[in-house]
């Protein structure tokens, strides 16, 4: 069965990356959610996908300019201008916080570390030591655009599952994979055929395309039975999910 993983949690219909989000990701019948994880000023893993707060809150600056508490002050309800919704106030959340509310599911999480532009002292030591905090190894999927992140995580805590994000052709992918030790790929979808997907998962790895949110496109990954797919409409790639495993 494809797995759905909701990205930045409900992030079609919901604030990105925040709790409302994630929540609406678990209704919706989500097996898992995708987030994003920079550091505070204060050392503290927080939520967001880019290095600035400019789009997705009322402020601007960096992230790592501002300690968590003042993170959290901002309000992340922005969605975008097309959307035009706005929800009462919800805050950048802590990985923390997130995990704590974790607790009362049962959902797969893939976090993704963003070291690509900004370096963050030992955020991989920090994000992998508040994974082992919560017993979490089976739960989680470490993935990143710099691949050197997540060889560090797998050489810090090789029972963590690590993924390659890339948005280029790889040349059969399932031999680099293998090789860093991954046992997924996340390609963008538009790099990823039928036959490089089947091909790789006969060899043993799991492939979870980014981000899959046109309904031709999901039907075309859900009939291949594709390991997973990263989309911001869950509750529509569940119940299509449903709907095609109704007629087999």
């Amino acid at each position: 069965m494809t797995l759905i993983f909701a990205h930045r949690g409900a992030a079609g219909t919901y604030p990105e990356n925040t709790m409302d989000a994630f929540i609406a990701a678990e209704k919706s019948g989500a097996d898992g959610i995708e987030l994003d994880v920079q550091l505070s000023r204060d050392g503290e893993i927080v939520v967001i996908h880019d290095e600035t707060i400019n789009r997705t809150t009322n402020g601007k600056g960096f992230v790592k300019d501002f300690s968590l508490k003042e993170l959290q002050k901002f309000n992340a309800s922005y969605l975008s201008k097309s959307l035009k919704t706005f929800f009462k106030s919800p805050h950048i959340p802590s990985l923390r916080e997130v995990f704590d509310w974790m607790r009362g599911n049962s959902l797969l999480c893939n976090i993704e570390l963003k070291t690509g532009k900004i370096e963050y002292p030992l955020i991989e030591e920090k994000v992998i030591q508040l994974i082992r905090e919560y017993r979490y190894e089976k739960r989680i999927i470490i993935s990143s655009f710099n691949h050197y992140s997540i060889i560090h995580c797998y050489r810090l805590a090789p029972e963590i599952e690590i993924a390659p994000l890339y948005s280029d052709g790889l040349f059969m992918p399932w031999i680099y994979a293998s090789s860093i030790h991954a046992k997924g790929i996340h390609p963008n979808y538009k790099i990823a055929p039928d036959d490089i997907i089947t091909s790789a998962m006969e060899y043993g790895i799991q492939v979870r395309p980014y981000t899959v949110n046109k309904e031709k496109d999901i039907k075309r990954l859900l009939n291949l039975s594709c390991s997973a797919i990263i989309t911001d409409f869950p509750k529509e790639a569940v119940e299509w999910r449903d709907a095609i495993k109704m007629k087999k």
